[in-house]
C-alpha cells in the first residue's frame, strides 16, 4: 500500500519550512524513525523522521523549495496493518464507511493510506536526491488542491481560488499563485466576488536604481522573514514605553572576578549574564505586570505564575531566543551552564522547539559586543524586554567623594497598554538593588 506522508506541524507556530537536504531517494528502504529530509523553519533546523517502515516511492519538492504544513512530501510503499488490510482489499470497514486515510501517531506527523493505482504518479520537472521527483495528481477529482495558507489568503483578498491554475505539486494552488493573481489587476478584478468590491492599490513596479554589478541580492531566510514579521507585529501592536537607568556594580565586578576560577574548574565560563537573569527573575516575583500578557479577545490580563526568561542570542542567521524555564529557581552555576549550552546550540541551530517557547520576559545583552543604551523591541506577546549595555569604568560620587566605579546601563521597554511608567521604575529599582548588592541577591 502507498502511505502518503505530509509535512507535519513540528511545533507551535510553524506553518512552513524550506527543504535543505534529502536523506533518501526513490527506491531506498527506510525504517520507522529514520530521517527523510532536513527542513529549515523560522525557529529550528530539524530532521523529519519517517513515520513508517517501507520503500520510498516518490519525493515531492526540491532542495531550496518552501513547503507548507500539510503538503505531501514523501510517498512510501508500506505493509498494511490493522484496518488498513481491509482498506487495501477494498472491503468496507465497520463503523467507518467513508475511510479516506489513517493518521499516524507517535512522531507528531501526518499521513494517509491510499491504494496504489498505475496512473497515480505523473512525472514532474526537477530532481531530488539521486532520483526523480514525482507529482501526485488526481485529475478525475473535482476537489481544489490548495495549501491552507493559499486558501486563507485568497479568502482575505477576495480571489476565487477555483479559477487559479496551481503551480505546486499535482496542480496545488500555492500562496504565490494567489499573490500573482492579486498583483495582476485584470485577474484580481475577475476573481473578486460579484457581491463585493476589492480595492487593490496601484503599486509602481520597483526596479533596481543601481547597476546590477554594484548591488547584490540575497533571499531572506526563514528565520529572517519571521524576525521581520514579529518585530513589525510588536512595534505596531504594542505601544512601547522605554526607560533608561544606570547602576553602580563594582561589587558585582569583584564577585565575578573572585569566582571565575572556581567556575572554570567546573568547566563553566562565568559571565555577568547569569547574575542579570537572577536579578530579573527575583524582581518579577514582586512585579507581576511585567510577567504577563494581554488577552484583549477575552478582555483580561493573564498573569504567569512562573518565570521563564528568554535570552537573545546573536547568531549568523539572526537573533534566536532560547528560554530558561523557572529561572528564579536556578543557582548562578545552573544559569551559567544553561546559558553557555543554549548559546552554543543556538549558533549551531540545534535547539528544540520546546527550548524556544513559553517565555514570559526577555533579556537582550547587546553590551557583550558594544553599546550603552538601546530601545529594545518587546518579544510579543510578552510585555517587557530588558536591554543590557556595556559595563564602563567611570568616576562615581560616594559619600561626597569621587571614586572609581563600574557603571552598568539598563534599558527597559514595556507594553504601555498594560505597563505604566511607575511599574517600570519600581521594577528597575529592584533589579538595580540586586545587581548593586549581589551577595544579598544570592542569599534570597
Amino acid at each position: 500500500m502507498i502511505f502518503v506522508f505530509k509535512f507535519p506541524d513540528i511545533g507551535e507556530g510553524i506553518h512552513e519550512g524550506k527543504i535543505l537536504e534529502w536523506h533518501v531517494a526513490r527506491g531506498h528502504t527506510v525504517k520507522e524513525g529514520d530521517p527523510l529530509l532536513k527542513v529549515e523553519t523560522d525557529k529550528v533546523v530539524a530532521d523529519i523522521p519517517s513515520p513508517r517502515t517501507g520503500v520510498v516511492r516518490s519525493l515531492f519538492g526540491k532542495v531550496g523549495q518552501v513547503i507548507n504544513v500539510g503538503d505531501v512530501i514523501v510517498e512510501l510503499e508500506v505493509e498494511p496493518k490493522g484496518d488498513e488490510l481491509e482498506i487495501a482489499a477494498g472491503k468496507p470497514v465497520p463503523s467507518r464507511p467513508h475511510v479516506e486515510g489513517v493518521e499516524e501517531k507517535g512522531f507528531g506527523v501526518v499521513g494517509q493510506i491510499e491504494v496504489a493505482h498505475d496512473d497515480a504518479f505523473l512525472p514532474a520537472t526537477g530532481e531530488g536526491f539521486e532520483g526523480d521527483i514525482q507529482a501526485h495528481t488526481a485529475a478525475e477529482s473535482k476537489k481544489i488542491l490548495a495549501s491552507p495558507v493559499a486558501r486563507r489568503m485568497a479568502r482575505d483578498i477576495g480571489v476565487d481560488i477555483r479559477t487559479l491554475k496551481g503551480t505546486g505539486p499535482g496542480g496545488r494552488v500555492m500562496k504565490e499563485d494567489v499573490q500573482r493573481a492579486q498583483k495582476t489587476p485584470a485577474a484580481a478584478a475577475s476573481h473578486a466576488p460579484a457581491s463585493s468590491a476589492v480595492l487593490v492599490p496601484a503599486v509602481a513596479a520597483v526596479h533596481p536604481v543601481e547597476p546590477v554589478e554594484r548591488a547584490e541580492y540575497e533571499e531572506l531566510s526563514q528565520i529572517r522573514k519571521t524576525i521581520a514579521a514579529r518585530m513589525s507585529q510588536s512595534k505596531f501592536t504594542a505601544p512601547h514605553l522605554t526607560a533608561h537607568e544606570e547602576v553602580e556594580v563594582s561589587k558585582l565586578v569583584e564577585l565575578r572576578r573572585e569566582q571565575k576560577a572556581s567556575f572554570a574548574a567546573q568547566g563553566v565560563s562565568l559571565s555577568y549574564l547569569p547574575f542579570m537573569v537572577r536579578a530579573v527573575a527575583l524582581a518579577l516575583r514582586n512585579h507581576r505586570k511585567l510577567n504577563c500578557r494581554l488577552d484583549l479577545e477575552n478582555n483580561r490580563v493573564v498573569y504567569h505564575n512562573y518565570f521563564n526568561i528568554g535570552i537573545a542570542v546573536d547568531t549568523p542567521d539572526g537573533l534566536i531566543v532560547p528560554v530558561i524555564k523557572d529561572a528564579d529557581k536556578k543557582s548562578i552555576l545552573e544559569l551559567a551552564t544553561v546559558i553557555a549550552d543554549f548559546g552554543n546550540r543556538a549558533r549551531e541551530r540545534k535547539l528544540t522547539i520546546a527550548e524556544i517557547r513559553d517565555g514570559t520576559f526577555t533579556i537582550t545583552n547587546y553590551g557583550s559586543i558594544a553599546g550603552t543604551y538601546g530601545v529594545p523591541i518587546i518579544n510579543y506577546p510578552e510585555v517587557a524586554v530588558l536591554g543590557i549595555g556595556r559595563i564602563q569604568s567611570k568616576p562615581v560620587v560616594k559619600e561626597g567623594q569621587i571614586t572609581p566605579g563600574h557603571i552598568l546601563p539598563l534599558s527597559l521597554s514595556a507594553d504601555h497598554r498594560i505597563v505604566d511608567g511607575g511599574d517600570v521604575a519600581r521594577f528597575l529599582l529592584d533589579v538595580m538593588n540586586s545587581l548593586a548588592d549581589p551577595v544579598n541577591m544570592l542569599l534570597r
